[in-house]
C-alpha cells in the first residue's frame, strides 16, 4: 500500500517581535504533531526546511533527528524527469511532506506537478491547513471574494508588464473578477507606479505586504489616491517585503 504525501503548510515568516509561541499564531497544533512524525520531505529549499523543523521540534519530537530525517529537493531547476525518484519511497509505503519555502505548497509553488503525478500514481494526497497568502489577502482587500483569479508574476519589461495590466484592468471591469500578481520583492515600488499610472483612476487597488507578520501591512485604495500618494512621498514601505497586488475595476 503507498504512503500519503501530506501537503504541510510553512509559515510566511516569523518576526521576533512576537512573543511566546509565533509558529501556534498560524500553523494548527495537530498539523506540527503531524508534520514531527514524519521523516522524509520533499522541499524546496532543505535548510529552510531544516529551520522550520527545528522550530517544530521545540514543540513536539522528530520522528528522527534533524540530521536523520531525508530532505529532497523540488525547485524551479528540478527536471521533470526526477519527480519519479522523489515519488518512489512513497510507492514503497512511505509517507511524504511536501513543503513549500512559505505558505502552502503547490500553490504558486514547483510542488503542483508531484501532485500531480501522485494522484496517477493513485497516491493519497492530504492537504494541510496553513496559511496561504494569496487568501489571506482576498479576504483582508475588499475587492471581490466570490470571483478571483492569481495571475503570478508580471512581465518584468516595462512595456509589457504595462500591456499586461492593460488586460488584466480589462478583464476585472469586463468578468468583475479581483485579479491577484506578485511582484520580486526588490521590485515592488516599480510595480505599484506602474499599476497607478496605467490603471483607471477609479480602479480599486490593494496592496497586502508581509501578511501574518508582525509588520504586516494592507491597504486598499483607487488607483488616483496611489498615485497622489506616491507623488507626495507616502507610498508604502515595502521594499524587499513579499506582496501581494490586487485590483477591481468598476
Amino acid at each position: 500500500m503507498s504512503g500519503i504525501l501530506y501537503l504541510i503548510p510553512n509559515t510566511l515568516g516569523i518576526t521576533d517581535t512576537v512573543q511566546g509561541d509565533p509558529l501556534s499564531l498560524v500553523i494548527p497544533n495537530e498539523v506540527q504533531k503531524l508534520t514531527a512524525r514524519l521523516d522524509y520531505f520533499i522541499a524546496e529549499n532543505a535548510k529552510s526546511t531544516r529551520a522550520y523543523l527545528k522550530m517544530i521540534s521545540s514543540h513536539h519530537a522528530l520522528a528522527r533527528s534533524l540530521q536523520e530525517i531525508q530532505i529532497s529537493e523540488l525547485n524551479v531547476n528540478t527536471d521533470s524527469g526526477a519527480l519519479p525518484e522523489l515519488l518512489a519511497p512513497l510507492i514503497a509505503g512511505r509517507d511524504a511532506g511536501l513543503i513549500s519555502e512559505a505558505g502552502v505548497p503547490a500553490v504558486a509553488d514547483p510542488g503542483a506537478n508531484l501532485v500531480r503525478m501522485a494522484h496517477q500514481q493513485e497516491i493519497t494526497v492530504r492537504p494541510l491547513v496553513g496559511p496561504s497568502s494569496l487568501l489571506l489577502a482576498v479576504m483582508a482587500s475588499g475587492l471581490n471574494g466570490q470571483s478571483f483569479a492569481f495571475n503570478g508574476y508580471l512581465p518584468t519589461d516595462a512595456s509589457q508588464r504595462s500591456k499586461r495590466i492593460k488586460a488584466l484592468e480589462e478583464r476585472s471591469r469586463q468578468e468583475k473578477q479581483t485579479q491577484l500578481f506578485i511582484e520580486t520583492p526588490y521590485r515592488n515600488g516599480a510595480m505599484l507606479e506602474a499599476i497607478a499610472t496605467i490603471c483607471q483612476s477609479n480602479t480599486l487597488v490593494c496592496v497586502a505586504t508581509d501578511l501574518s507578520l508582525a509588520c504586516e501591512s494592507i491597504r486598499t485604495q483607487t488607483a488616483s489616491k496611489w498615485r497622489s500618494d506616491i507623488a507626495s512621498g507616502k507610498a508604502p514601505d515595502f521594499h524587499k517585503r513579499p506582496t501581494v497586488f490586487l485590483m477591481l475595476a468598476a
